[in-house]
């Protein structure tokens, strides 16, 4: 049973299992934990029907998701992403290189999108002890550094 009381809901065009499929390769410890296939579902009004949808619930780092396939009504925008908080440079190169391949981009300040169109921030957890520094050497230049680069590089943040 989930405990999470929240559950984002991430909706795609289509192919439900092969978007956990995708997820589940870079998210190592992540699960496919429910897959459903609806056909031949009818509308509200009980008029026509709308054709198939899928459905599936994915856990990704201790965290569940919903997958939606149902069509291509709505697109993901950075107006919602989610945050990978990386213990090392090296689980940063992992993450970022493994979300711009196959289709992805990368974007600025450590953001990038992945081949569905979903952000991520892709972040070294030291990152945030040298921006909210008592420092402000510290946190100026490592803000700064930030601001100029693509994939967050620790090294040239401190």
């Amino acid at each position: 049973m989930n405990n999470q009381k929240i559950t984002p809901c991430l909706w795609v065009e289509k192919d439900a299992k092969a978007v956990v499929d995708y997820y589940l390769s870079i998210f190592k410890d992540g699960k496919l934990k429910d897959y459903r296939l609806f056909k031949n579902m009818p509308t509200g009004d009980g008029t026509d029907n709308v054709g198939s949808f899928e459905t599936a619930v994915m856990e990704l780092a201790g965290v569940e998701f919903s997958i939606l396939a149902a069509g291509p009504m709505f697109k993901f925008n950075e107006a919602i992403s989610l945050v990978i908080n990386c213990k090392d440079q090296d689980e940063v190169d992992y993450y970022w290189t493994a979300l711009t391949t196959d289709g992805g981009e990368e974007g600025v300040c450590g953001w990038c999108k992945d081949k569905y169109g979903l952000s991520w921030q892709v972040v070294p957890v030291e990152y945030f002890d040298l921006i909210h520094s008592t420092n402000p050497e510290v946190r100026q230049k490592a803000l700064m550094n930030t601001f100029k680069q693509k994939k967050l590089i620790l090294s040239e943040l401190k």
